[in-house]
């Protein structure tokens, strides 16, 4: 089994900053790639940003020049950087791993975390 810890959600006001985090453990043979979504009050769930193993980025528009996204393969955690936040960015974020499990057919999944709120407001 493999299972997704996210932490630093929260509120914030305006032009203010938060930092996501995302720990995946269990039966992990190799992570490829990490990303996050997000999901907004009646609003399907959206791609915010994702890094495959070999380290480019990929960002919607929405956020880029504002968030970061950035792994560390030795803690197999993968982290979003969110500055000069706008209340447009109220979600819930949703961490995203595509690995292959330590088990006998070192098989291909995608796993999502729990989600963690998001809200900017003053």
């Amino acid at each position: 089994q493999v299972q997704l810890v996210e932490s630093g959600g929260g509120l914030v006001q305006p032009g203010g900053s938060l930092r996501l985090s995302c720990a995946a453990s269990g039966s992990i043979f190799s992570i490829n790639a990490m990303g996050w979504y997000r999901q907004a009050p009646g609003k399907q769930r959206e791609l915010v940003a994702t890094m495959p193993s070999g380290g480019s980025t990929n960002y919607a528009d929405s956020v880029k020049g504002r968030f970061t996204i950035s792994r560390d393969n030795a803690k197999n955690t993968v982290y979003l950087q969110m500055n000069s936040l706008k209340p447009e960015d109220t979600a819930v974020y949703y961490c995203n791993v595509h690995l292959r499990a330590a088990d006998e057919g070192y098989r291909y999944l995608e796993v999502w975390g729990q989600g963690t709120l998001v809200t900017v407001s003053s």
